[in-house]
């Protein structure tokens, strides 16, 4: 009887002890407590230290950093639309994952998975304070403190072989610190072209998580372990300097692209042209552009009484766009009087070339571009050219194979520059005339900036009566060799609009730009103190960029 006793004290401790923590596991999730109360609500003035601390987390960030500001109205406005923004947000979600469940769908067992409800539910988030930064750059930032201590009710159910797996996510609370970035600025609705989004710190993350009705974050842990690890792999992908970008415009619609290569063309020779003189014979010279650039087009010299012209003339050009844009080529003969006649056109996209390969072209020349034309059957000679496409070196690695293949690798996760340490050779001088402050004429104030760089004279617009000019103009220049030693000379000029003899033009300052730091740092955006000016600066971005 010991024996059998002792056995069956045993059995009874095996079986007893699993079923008891079973039963304390449900009293403990699914037994409200009895003893709740309402809380207590007091005046600030009212509490004691350690009921302070205790509510300092909660205390809004408007409160306790002056750089935050209030925003309450956009609050106001968030909870007034959150019922359509949960159903669109919801929409959002549900049209991104369920193409993730239609690759899982018949593999590893699994017959179905969808949603059961999706709904994050009737509390919406709460701004607690937002802050703008100032920078140089044609952007505007902000960093909101965004908090949500949401009742959503979000049920994934998956078929797996003959059981039904039910998963719900409840009871979440989010609390995070992004730095929303609007960039580039630019004059077409919404006046934006991407937005780009980083955490500044990891964000705060906790939610209740249902399995089969059991809430399994209670178990001993696993709530630690999963917090932590979505806490690490959000920061893995958004943690500043990784940034999520969201294009909001194209090229199309008016962003602003940037160069990512030069284009070397040189028009070799044309053969058999039109005779368009009355001594039968003409004036030919070639004049050709990049489409979608306002630039003005370049010029081959003129060879007069020539119908079969030998230039062999180099230009370079900036491309910003390869799989779009073209080469447009257009002949003309030269008049002394009147408009010059055109003896034929032809056009070369871009995405037939090559990178880093000379292609030679010899191009039909006909009227114009509709291909149903019956003029352009008639025969006006031939243009010989050769092409080579060099992208800059941050931009190869997109540039590997024939452009006609070439597919811009956006994945929307941005990261850092890389650069190899070439910074000799041939390149692109890109400078960004942003704005001035404080320049004041003795006699107007019509302010226009001048640049001068190796000879080379440009010139923003000019804008009237205005201490404060605001341009936003970028000019290029395309060189040979890296301007170590070379500096860029910029002039802020003031010009009467209207007539007069005397003190038409006035110099509201000037500054000299050693280029030196540029092609080493490949990039600068500074303001500039005027010379010759009592307060005057000048906010200027300067890139280098090697083919």
């Amino acid at each position: 009887m010991g024996l059998v006793g002792f056995l069956l004290g045993i059995i009874g401790f095996g079986i007893g002890v699993p079923i008891g923590l079973f039963i304390g596991f449900l009293v403990f999730i699914y037994k409200e407590p009895s003893d709740v109360k309402d809380p207590i609500i007091r005046p600030v003035h009212d509490l004691d230290t350690s009921s302070l601390l205790d509510i300092l987390p909660e205390i809004p960030f408007w409160m306790k950093h002056p750089d935050y500001d209030r925003i309450d109205w956009l609050n106001r406005f968030i909870s007034d639309m959150w019922p359509f923004l949960n159903k669109a947000i919801s929409g959002i979600i549900r049209s991104m994952v369920e193409p993730i469940f239609a690759e899982y769908t018949g593999k590893l067992q699994i017959i179905s998975i969808y949603f059961k409800s999706l709904n994050l539910g009737t509390i919406p988030p709460i701004i607690h304070g937002i802050k703008v930064v100032e920078t140089n750059k044609n952007e505007l930032v902000f960093e909101p403190v965004v908090r949500w201590a949401g009742n959503p009710d979000i049920t994934l159910v998956a078929n797996l072989l003959s059981f039904k797996i039910t998963l719900q996510l409840l009871d979440v609370q989010i609390c995070a610190a992004p730095r929303i970035t609007l960039k580039p600025l630019v004059p077409t609705f919404p006046c934006f072209a991407r937005i780009a989004v980083s955490l500044m710190e990891k964000p705060q993350v906790d939610f209740g998580l249902k399995l089969l009705g059991f809430d399994i974050m209670a178990i001993p842990g696993l709530y630690q372990y999963i917090q932590e690890m979505i806490r690490k792999q959000i920061a893995s992908f958004y943690l500043w300097p990784q940034t999520l970008e969201i294009s909001i415009l194209d090229g199309s619609v008016g962003a602003t692209k940037k160069p990512v290569g030069i284009l070397h063309v040189k028009v070799v020779r044309a053969l058999k042209l039109l005779k368009m003189d009355l001594l039968g014979s003409s004036d030919p010279y070639v004049k050709l552009s990049l489409s979608g650039e306002r630039l003005p087009a370049k010029k081959t010299s003129i060879k007069m009484r020539n119908l079969n012209p030998v230039w062999n003339e180099d230009f370079k050009l900036t491309v910003k766009d390869p799989q779009s844009q073209v080469l447009q080529l257009h002949v003309y003969d030269w008049e002394k009087v009147g408009t010059h006649d055109k003896l034929g056109m032809q056009v070369v996209p871009l995405r037939l070339l090559t990178p880093h390969e000379t292609q030679e072209f010899s191009l039909d020349l006909v009227k114009n571009t509709n291909p149903n034309d019956p003029q352009n059957k008639k025969r006006r000679g031939q243009l010989v050219l050769q092409m080579t496409f060099n992208p800059f070196k941050e931009d190869n690695d997109r540039f590997s194979g024939p452009l006609d293949r070439y597919a811009s690798n956006e994945s929307g996760v941005g990261s850092l520059p890389k650069h190899d340490g070439s910074i000799c050779g041939a390149g692109l001088l890109s400078v960004l005339i942003q704005r001035a402050e404080d320049v004041e004429g003795k006699y107007h104030n019509n302010p226009c900036a001048l640049i001068v760089f190796k000879g080379e004279k440009k010139k923003t617009k000019l804008i009237k009566k205005t201490r404060d000019p605001c341009w936003n103009e970028e000019f290029q220049f395309v060189l040979e060799e890296a301007p170590l030693k070379d500096m860029l000379h910029i002039d802020v000029m003031s010009k009467r609009t209207h007539f007069g003899l005397f003190r038409r033009k006035e110099s509201l300052g000037h500054v000299d730009i050693n280029l030196n730091d540029v092609v080493y740092n490949g990039r600068i955006n500074e303001k500039y103190d005027l010379i010759n000016s009592k307060n005057g600066v000048i906010c200027i971005e300067i890139r280098w960029e090697v083919t």
